[in-house]
């Protein structure tokens, strides 16, 4: 298994495919990467040679920021939204939807699951 970055790639899959295993590396990152590199994109990860990997590490380091130094850099500027109390940090702190989604229904993701509250199972029959 080649390792890039800290992160073990997998060997069974295209090159394009296995640099998106990278956190901040997507598809047309991936691409670009291979064809800076001179790598094809259909070679198996596990067939690279050393020097290829390298010549990826080099790229990835020198043209861009992935991994832990751009999870630090999302976390920095959640942070910064939270202290300034921005409405975006304010839903960040609270746990609900940042950027203008419904939480009447669905949500759920961001909410986490149902909590359910007594005395709302509907209309209350009258005698």
């Amino acid at each position: 298994m080649p390792r890039l970055l800290g992160v073990d790639i997998p060997n069974d899959r295209p090159t394009v495919v296995a640099l998106t295993y990278l956190y901040g590396v997507g598809p047309q990152s991936a691409r670009q990467l291979c064809h800076k590199a001179g790598i094809s994109q259909q070679a198996r990860a596990g067939d690279l040679h050393e020097d290829e990997v390298a010549r990826l590490a080099a790229l990835l380091d020198k043209d861009y920021i992935v991994e832990g130094q751009l999870r630090r850099q999302v976390n920095q500027n959640i942070t910064r939204l939270r202290d300034i109390g921005c409405y975006r940090g304010l839903r960040h702190r609270r746990g609900l939807p940042v950027r203008g989604q419904r939480t009447r229904t669905n949500a759920r993701t961001r909410k986490g699951p149902r909590k359910t509250v007594a005395g709302k199972k509907g209309v209350k029959d009258l005698r």
